[in-house]
């Protein structure tokens, strides 16, 4: 999630477990900062732009490491303060503003490698965007609300608050991807169309537009559908867009280094394509939209790739078209998409 999302969190969990034993500022205030660590590894360079994605949210993010953290830097805040007695329960506070980090990143589509250093499986829900009012804007205020009350009994409680709608605000992003899941694997069988592995994700800022990703169960097949589906859109079938996904160029350059391990890292979503200059390129298909994505990696000449270091290339559609387009849309109105090359033809 984004920083600001991560720093009221951090800070709402750290009040509520220190509740009365220390003052709310000060639980407020090292939440928000120990909120904010496990994204410090923003700034380690790993060589390549793709490996600074793929490794993003990796040991930092890990709950083992988060965990032997904790006692550390609860010594350090504890005796800061004088509230050396207060050692476990600053302990307990921090260990659960560190964890609830990485979980609530998980709940993203990007990846977060939470059981390092056992395995490197990137977990993503991808429930709810990067960046969502909905879920934010509760727990800020409640929070405001904490640290402005004289009394601190209401403000604990205002704090709870936020907490619990914040929470079923993320256990109702989990039952509407459910539920659009299963209604367009139903028009995928419907449709004729086997699909090995199905996205749902949210399109931005909300939880009522949902986008459909299927990849094919044939690896020789060249397509990939997409669709974004409504709450509102009622039982109609989902129709599907189909795209080019570079399955010939896949099956010669899979196996290259920076391809298998993006390949890996999106769960397959990506696609590989030719760019007006020669250079291969990968795409990660699980941000964006098509034909507009985050993370486009350049690789070389397709002669050179693993030799040469991969360089982003981001693609994003107008912003103010796009935001009104889903604005009408998330309502269930079929309305054409701002971004050009996009069509919904059935896949049938």
């Amino acid at each position: 999630m984004d920083s600001l999302s991560q720093i009221v969190l951090g800070s709402a969990v750290a009040i509520a477990a220190m509740g009365r034993r220390t003052s709310v500022w000060k639980a407020a205030t090292w939440g928000a900062i120990a909120g904010t660590l496990p994204d410090l590894d923003v700034v380690i360079d790993h060589g390549d732009a793709l490996l600074n994605m793929v490794l993003h949210r990796a040991e930092s993010h890990s709950l083992f490491w988060l965990t032997l953290f904790a006692p550390l830097l609860a010594w350090g805040v504890s005796h800061l303060h004088r509230e050396g007695h207060l050692f476990r329960h600053w302990t307990l506070a921090l260990w659960l503003v560190l964890i609830t980090h990485p979980l609530l990143d998980a709940m993203t589509v990007y990846g977060t490698q939470l059981l390092l250093p056992f395995t490197n499986r990137p977990f993503g829900v991808g429930s709810v965007f990067i960046i969502d009012p909905a879920y934010t804007l509760p727990l800020l205020v409640c929070v405001a609300a904490a640290l402005r009350m004289k009394d601190t009994t209401r403000g604990l409680h205002w704090n709870a608050v936020g907490l619990v709608l914040s929470t079923a605000y993320l256990a109702w992003s989990a039952l509407a991807q459910t539920h659009v899941a299963l209604q367009a694997r139903a028009s995928l069988r419907d449709q004729g169309f086997a699909a090995e592995r199905v996205l749902v994700t949210p399109a931005p800022f909300q939880t009522l537009l949902w986008r459909v990703v299927a990849l094919p169960d044939d690896p020789a097949n060249p397509h990939f559908l997409e669709a974004y589906v409504s709450l509102f859109d009622g039982p109609a079938p989902v129709r599907f867009a189909a795209h080019d996904r570079g399955a010939a160029l896949m099956a010669r350059h899979g196996q290259a280094a920076p391809v298998a391990r993006l390949t890996a890292f999106a769960g397959g979503f990506v696609k590989l394509s030719t760019t007006p200059q020669g250079q291969l390129r990968i795409t990660d298909l699980r941000m964006g939209q098509e034909p507009d994505y985050v993370f486009n990696f350049d690789l070389g000449a397709p002669g050179a790739v693993g030799s040469v270091r991969p360089t982003q290339v981001s693609q994003r559609p107008p912003v103010g078209p796009a935001l009104r387009w889903i604005g009408q849309r998330m309502w269930g109105l079929e309305v054409a998409p701002p971004w050009p090359g996009t069509v919904r033809p059935s896949a049938g």
